[in-house]
Formats: C-alpha cells, sequence, structure tokens
C-alpha cells in the first residue's frame, strides 16, 4: 500500500511547517511518500497551501515518491512538462493523477487504483483498505494499521 504524508504531516495537522522542504524530507526520509501543494508565479515554482511560500527547485517535484497537487493553472502546465507525479482538484469527489490513480475524496468509494484522502487516523474509516494507497495528516497509524 502506498502511504503518502499530506503536506509532509506524520501524526497530525502542523500548519506553520506543512509544505516546507525541510518538512518533507523528515517525511521522505521517514519511508512515506509526500503530497505537496504547487504554485508556479512568474515561471517559478513554489510550495505553500493557500499561497505559494517556499520556493522549490524542479528536481524535487519529479521525485517518484512526491506527489504534486497543483494550485494554478500554471503550476499543472509546469508540472505536466517536468513529467512530475501531479493532479489538480478543487472540490471533486475524485481526480486523476498523470499517473491515472484515483485521487478520491474522504468517505467516497474507491477502486483498487484509488488514492482514499483520509483526514484523521485510520479509525475513521476503512474504505482506505481497499485502495492503492493513503494520504493523510496522520500518516504513520496507517503505516502501524496494516
Amino acid at each position: 500500500m502506498i502511504l503518502i504524508a499530506h503536506r509532509g504531516n506524520l501524526d497530525g495537522p502542523n500548519p506553520e511547517r506543512e509544505n516546507e522542504p525541510g518538512y518533507l524530507e523528515e517525511a521522505l526520509a521517514a519511508g512515506f511518500a509526500v503530497e505537496v501543494d504547487v504554485w508556479c508565479v512568474n515561471d517559478e515554482l513554489y510550495l505553500g497551501h493557500d499561497r505559494p511560500q517556499h520556493f522549490i527547485e524542479p528536481v524535487f517535484l519529479t521525485r517518484p515518491t512526491v506527489w504534486c497537487h497543483a494550485k494554478n493553472l500554471e503550476a499543472l502546465h509546469v508540472l505536466l512538462f517536468l513529467g512530475a507525479h501531479c493532479f489538480w482538484h478543487e472540490n471533486d469527489t475524485v481526480t486523476l493523477t498523470s499517473d491515472n490513480y484515483i485521487w478520491t475524496y474522504p468517505g467516497k468509494p474507491v477502486a483498487g487504483n484509488s488514492i482514499c484522502l483520509q483526514f484523521g487516523p485510520p479509525s475513521d474509516s476503512t474504505l482506505y483498505k481497499n485502495a492503492a494507497g493513503v494520504c493523510s495528516d496522520h500518516i504513520r497509524a496507517y503505516r502501524d494499521d496494516r
């Protein structure tokens, strides 16, 4: 099962550090993939949930364990050009990633190639057990729950 740290979080939300490059590296070093929020402004890439905050080199975004959530159309265009694993969604129930995974909103039905987005720990739902992976702020608990 693919285990993805939402914005680098391992044990719950941490708004002060989310999408910060060093924080993401900590999650990667712990053996998890990471989901990052990517913006493109004036042909430069930045990480940040609500706005561009942290400049990031494109090479980081093309790593196979980095899942890029494009936050603006320019970012989606650049990420696709770079060959990064990326997707765009806003309030969709599901969206398709560039590597053909179905990014699935919490509580919605999953398929075998779904990545189940879970806001809470495993006790919130068992849907993720039928998916290819899970993305959560509490991802370490999912590793322990397998």
